[in-house]
């Protein structure tokens, strides 16, 4: 693989990392299973040992979680809140047992003790006390700040709001895992649904949601629980020897620590806890989705050290994801923004990974013939990660004579239009556009979500009358929607409809990124308009471009080249730009007078490291804003590389492009010397 190749996966791994991580820490609304999660982490670890010169700062794996809400107020974590990484086999366990013996330089025959503990599938926090008092808690967030949720915190029944005993640390920070116990849980959604509440999808989402609510009332209501299972922070007092001692004195001091431990001096030994654990997994009154193994000598964790995101003296062992069986009753056949039709199979309900499934996507044709799927057929499920329904296999001992063999549907199910697969592509496509109402919906739902214009309140039961009163039809028709409409809808009063309007307004100054990606051309995603954003500065030269223009553009192929293209020369398409425009959608202009644009006017730039008088970001805007084009990858259309410090790789590819590199010094003086920086 090139660096080239490299980079791009690399950048399109880390910005899917990253809003699955969004989804997961601060929506509580996670999108995949944490299997395939850890596939998508792992891949790309693997990519950046393979590159190490790729590594940046921002990349997930240099992070963990994600940022904390803007609802709440901040707090700074003293030491990082990292993550644990993962083993899913006795193998993978031995080889984080061998690296730690050969970190350590021990013999691999010589013994280590691990600590072994329940890995609680909840929410993480770190609790402050100050001379034994509770002081302040927050989140893990990203690993570095949290949101603070002190207030909270101070509700749940097992934290203590004073230590017990005497001659406590002047300042201790406890690490530790609020969840929501199973019986809590299903008392609580059973309450929920007679006084028709929300109900939570499972006991983590349910503890993450009640933890992170604004009113801690609403929080005191909630039965969460903790358990504590380290530390941070800690002064004024000398620490015990050993992980499992700091875990005694915890208990000591009033803290809720976990009973379900054991300490182990091999490999063996964990196996041998782990499945104890698993043949006892269903006694417990709390959801666990894996163990942890701690080295136990603290002495040895100092040694051992860090890595950038985890503990070297930590490691995770998953469980694997649960499987049920149960039956397909029919295949419905859903229909996505883009057109795509997808397979969705109707299976008899059955509860699995802690919620009741009875929709399964089979995402296309291909796959579901690959797993010979029918209606009628007996299937095994699972739900790893609590998250996203997934059909492991049909079992077909089991298959019935009668069962139904699925073929794609020739016209679309919701508009009647012709359904059509492109060759080379897996999906099949409703040709129906935005005449077909799901299309519409999901369009009108892609244009208001968060990445987009973000119109915060326009969700989709709202989209959806406003469809069936054939209200709105297109993007641009949300900008005309008043008061008097919005009141007349199911469920939205005087109050409601006022916010959903400030936020329309709100909407209108965006950037020309997210109005790029609002517009939902296909293969057109957040990454892909930001590149276009920072090559072109200017929507019309976007709308005019030639394919061949658009892929002289970094990380645009001919595909994506080819769909934009075509959504600028759809009439009805630039009639929604034009209408949005005149209705106020705005963004920062980064073209300036034709005087200024002479310096630097379609000259090509990159910029690698990082710089003394300006930030990378303030470089980029004031490059744009001489009329230069601004690009992440250097090609032999690339006319300057400006190099800052710790510059990485891009040097080495320069020079083989025999491209022109400047510092930060001599592009300033090449400005100077074009006439456009004065001294005054």
């Amino acid at each position: 693989m090139t660096d080239y190749k490299a980079l791009k996966k690399i950048k399109k791994l880390s910005n899917t990392i990253r809003n699955h991580n969004h989804l997961y820490y601060v929506m509580d609304s996670p999108e995949i299973s944490d299997r395939e999660y850890d596939q998508m982490f792992r891949e790309l670890q693997g990519i950046e040992e393979e590159f190490p010169h790729l590594v940046t700062l921002n990349s997930p794996t240099q992070h963990v979680g994600a940022g904390p809400s803007s609802a709440f107020n901040t707090i700074e974590h003293e030491l990082p809140m990292l993550s644990l990484g993962n083993v899913f086999d006795k193998s993978e366990l031995e080889d984080f047992n061998r690296r730690v013996h050969g970190r350590l330089n021990i013999p691999i025959d010589s013994s280590i003790e691990y600590a072994c503990e329940l890995k609680f599938d909840g929410t993480a926090v770190s609790i402050i006390y100050e001379d034994g008092l509770l002081t302040k808690a927050a989140t893990r967030g990203d690993g570095k700040k949290g949101e603070d949720v002190t207030h909270n915190i101070r509700t749940i029944k097992s934290v203590p709001l004073e230590l017990s005993g005497e001659n406590l640390p002047s300042i201790l920070e406890i690490r530790g895992e609020v969840f929501m116990p199973l019986s809590g849980f299903e008392y609580f959604n059973k309450q929920a649904s007679m006084n028709e509440e929300k109900v939570f999808v499972n006991p983590r989402n349910a503890a993450a949601g009640s933890l992170r609510q604004l009113d801690p009332d609403i929080t005191k209501k909630r039965p969460l629980d903790i358990f504590c299972y380290g530390i941070g922070l800690i002064e004024g007092y000398e620490l015990p020897d050993n992980h499992s001692e700091i875990m005694m004195l915890l208990k000591e001091w009033g803290l809720n620590v976990c009973s379900e431990t054991a300490l182990a001096h091999d490999v063996k030994g964990c196996m041998d806890f782990y499945h104890h654990v698993i043949d006892k997994r269903h006694l417990f009154d709390y959801d666990i989705d894996g163990l942890v193994y701690k080295v136990n000598k603290i002495a040895l964790q100092d040694k051992l050290g860090f890595v950038s995101r985890a503990p070297r003296w930590a490691i995770a062992h998953k469980f694997p994801a649960k499987e049920e069986y149960t039956t397909i009753k029919a295949i419905d056949f859903q229909v996505g923004r883009t057109g795509a039709v997808t397979p969705v199979a109707k299976v008899l309900p059955v509860f699995v990974g802690g919620v009741t499934v009875s929709n399964v996507t089979l995402h296309n044709m291909d796959e579901l013939h690959r797993k010979d799927v029918r209606v009628g057929d007996t299937v095994s499920i699972r739900r790893a990660g609590d998250v996203i329904p997934e059909l492991v296999k049909v079992i077909k001992s089991k298959r019935v004579k009668n069962a139904q063999v699925i073929t794609m549907p020739k016209t679309c199910p919701v508009c009647n239009s012709v359904i059509n697969r492109i060759a080379d592509e897996a999906v099949s496509r409703c040709t129906g556009g935005y005449n077909c109402r799901a299309q519409r919906i999901e369009y009108l739902k892609h244009f208001v979500s968060r990445k987009a214009m973000d119109i915060e309140g326009f969700g989709s039961k709202l989209i959806e009358q406003l469809v069936d009163r054939e209200r709105i039809k297109t993007p641009d028709d949300i900008y005309t929607v008043n008061q008097e409409e919005l009141c007349s809808l199911e469920r939205v009063a005087i109050k409601t409809a006022n916010n959903i309007i400030q936020a329309i307004e709100q909407s209108k100054n965006t950037t020309l990124a997210k109005f790029i990606y609002s517009l939902g051309i296909r293969e057109v995603g957040e990454t892909t308009a930001e590149v276009l954003e920072n090559y072109y500065s200017n929507l019309n030269k976007i709308m005019i471009a030639s394919e061949e223009e658009l892929q002289d553009v970094p990380e645009i192929g001919p595909i994506v080249a080819s769909n934009i293209v075509n959504f600028f020369n759809n009439e009805a398409n630039i009639r929604i730009v034009d209408n949005l425009i005149d209705r106020g959608v705005i963004w920062s202009d980064l073209t300036v007078t034709s005087s200024l644009k002479k310096i630097l006017d379609d000259k090509v730039i990159v910029i690698t490291g990082s710089f003394d008088s300006i930030s990378r970001t303030e470089l980029k805007d004031y490059i744009k804003k001489l009329g230069g084009k601004v690009t992440s990858s250097l090609s032999k259309k690339t006319n300057y590389l400006i190099v800052g410090s710790n510059p990485g790789s891009k040097i080495q590819k320069a020079n083989e492009l025999d491209i022109e590199m400047l510092t930060e010094e001599e592009f300033f003086a090449y400005l100077n010397k074009k006439g456009e920086i004065n001294d005054e």
